[in-house]
C-alpha cells in the first residue's frame, strides 16, 4: 500500500508539475508578444520624434530667416521665405544670414532701397527703412467714411427702415 501511496504522491506533483510548466510556458508567451508590442511601440516612437526633430529645426530655420529679412528691411517676407527656403533646400541648409544676403544681391527688389544701400556701408541698422504696407492692409479711414460705412452696417443687421432711412441720410448729405 505504501507504494500505491507513493506513486500517488509522485502522479499528483507530476500533475502539478505539468500544470505550473503550462503556466510557465503561457507567461512567457505573454511576456514575448507584450515584448513585440514594446519593441513596435519604441520603433514608432523614434519614428516621431526624428519627425518632430526635423519640423522643430524646419521652425527654427524659418525664425532666423524671418529675423534677418527684418533686419534687411524686406518688403514682401512672405515671397522672401518662399525663395530663402528653396535656395536652402539646393545648398543643403545654407546660413540664414548668407541667404539673405546672396538674395540681397541677387533679388534686390524684394528689399527697401535703403536697405539694400545701407548694408553695404556698414550692415543694415536696427531702424533701418521699414516693410511697406502690402495690398491687403487698407488705409485708415475718415471720420465721414467710418460713419457712413457703420451706418450702412447697422441698416444691413438691423434690417430695420428706420436704420436704413437713416443710412440714406447720412449718405446724400456726404
Amino acid at each position: 500500500m505504501s507504494d500505491l501511496g507513493v506513486e500517488v504522491e509522485r502522479d499528483g506533483a507530476a500533475g502539478a508539475g505539468a500544470g505550473e510548466g503550462e503556466a510557465d510556458r503561457q507567461r512567457a508567451a505573454r511576456a514575448e508578444r507584450t515584448a513585440a508590442g514594446l519593441t513596435a511601440e519604441v520603433a514608432r516612437l523614434k519614428e516621431a520624434n526624428a519627425q518632430l526633430a526635423a519640423e522643430v529645426d524646419g521652425l527654427r530655420t524659418d525664425g532666423a530667416l524671418a529675423a534677418a529679412f527684418a533686419a534687411a528691411g524686406v518688403v514682401d517676407l512672405e515671397a522672401a521665405m518662399l525663395m530663402a527656403r528653396s535656395r536652402m533646400e539646393k545648398d543643403g541648409g545654407s546660413d540664414a544670414a548668407a541667404v539673405v544676403a546672396a538674395m540681397r544681391k541677387d533679388k534686390a527688389y524684394l528689399f527697401a532701397s535703403g536697405a539694400a544701400s545701407g548694408a553695404g556701408a556698414g550692415g543694415a541698422s536696427a531702424g533701418g527703412a521699414a516693410a511697406m504696407k502690402t495690398a491687403g492692409v487698407k488705409a485708415p479711414r475718415s471720420g465721414a467714411q467710418r460713419v457712413l460705412e457703420d451706418a450702412a452696417r447697422q441698416a444691413v443687421a438691423s434690417g430695420s427702415r428706420g436704420d436704413v432711412h437713416e443710412y440714406m441720410r447720412r449718405r446724400r448729405r456726404s
